[in-house]
């Protein structure tokens, strides 16, 4: 009896990873002369430009998180006391090993925030589960983190836009170029 294929057994959730392994996804030369015009060449020698300049950084899948049961993202942010080196350090280190967490960063603006997390879970319980058994248990969790707000990002989702299609937006804007309708 053949099995059937599930979007998160270990045959596709093996190609999802290799996907994301260096040179493995590859721009489709021809499918850009045909939206562009431009000779083969250029594309090639324009691709290896922007790869050298650091602007491309690589190429990989595009992955709809709550397809495979993500369906909550939360977004934190923490007050947190930075005069806390060894336990932001801690901190650092357990958020590395977090395959939830996909994104720490220092942040500016009002009130008294100064660091944004970005999480994956299947929903709030995993999420509150998670961190406190991964973060709250840091001897010194609380003297780091003085304040923390989490916001839930959830069904339904009202514009989900890759910041790359928008940033090739921005520039065209600040440049004058007319963006093209359906791109």
């Amino acid at each position: 009896m053949a099995s059937q294929m599930r979007i998160d057994d270990e045959i596709r959730i093996a190609i999802l990873e290799a996907l994301l392994l260096p040179k493995c996804v590859q721009p489709n030369i021809r499918q850009i002369k045909r939206h562009t015009g431009f000779h083969k060449a250029t594309i090639k020698s324009s691709l290896d430009f922007l790869e050298k300049e650091g602007v491309l950084t690589g190429f990989g899948p595009k992955v709809d998180f709550r397809k495979l049961g993500y369906k909550l993202e939360v977004l934190s942010l923490s007050q947190a006391d930075m005069s806390e080196q060894k336990v932001f350090e801690k901190f650092l280190e357990a958020a590395n090993s977090d395959p939830h967490i996909h994104w720490v960063s220092s942040v500016v603006g009002s009130g008294n925030w100064n660091m944004l997390t970005r999480h994956l879970y299947k929903d709030i319980e995993s999420y509150h589960d998670e961190s406190q058994k991964r973060y709250r248990s840091i001897p010194g969790f609380y003297n780091l983190m003085k304040d923390t707000q989490s916001f839930f990002s959830v069904e339904p989702v009202f514009k989900s836009a890759g910041r790359t299609k928008n940033i090739i937006e921005l520039i065209k804007r600040e440049s004058g170029k007319p963006a093209k309708k359906g791109k």
